[in-house]
């Protein structure tokens, strides 16, 4: 069987992003620019997702103008540095059971993020899907952090957000 790499569909793949105030939270959307996964003899073996930083959108802000606003901040060096790097990317580095270890490069800085991978693979199409947790603090992302600045009291956004993974790819 061997190795087989699957190319990534990026009209078809999606991450759904949370993330998470005192107040309340955000979510939206942000789309793969393209990858691939690698499966070797039916598992996945390795790979590469490529995330544009540049089309990440706001779904819970309906207004307009404020919706403009809030995509102009993720945008800014407060957030994704969006002009600066308009990429980000995650890197396999080994697969244990359901459970993938990689790199993740956010504003060219990177660290160790891993995550549950559900896969489902049927002839020449791969699915998977998959939850992360990221620390933005660690990626130069400090804006009301309890960690660098005090008393912000409700205006304190937490540092953890979320990543839920769809991707689909085929051979």
């Amino acid at each position: 069987m061997g190795i087989k790499t699957f190319e990534i569909v990026s009209t078809q793949s999606n991450i759904d992003w949370v993330g998470k105030k005192v107040t309340g939270a955000h979510n939206g959307t942000i789309a793969f620019k393209g990858g691939e996964i690698f499966l070797n003899d039916g598992k996945i073996s390795g790979g590469k997702f490529v995330i544009d930083t540049t089309s990440i959108k706001i779904l819970d802000i309906t207004d307009p103008a404020t919706n403009a606003q809030f995509f102009g901040h993720l945008a800014s060096d407060d957030f994704f540095s969006t002009e600066k790097y308009p990429e980000a990317t995650f890197e396999i580095a080994s697969v244990s059971g359901n459970r993938v270890e990689g790199n993740l490069t956010i504003k060219g800085i990177t660290h160790p993020a891993g995550f549950d991978a559900i896969v489902n693979v049927n002839g020449d199409q791969l699915t998977a899907t998959g939850k992360l947790v990221i620390d933005r603090t660690k990626y130069d992302m400090k804006f009301r952090s309890g960690n660098f600045f005090k008393d912000l009291g409700d205006n304190l956004i937490y540092n953890d957000f979320e990543l839920n993974v769809i991707v689909n790819a085929i051979h």
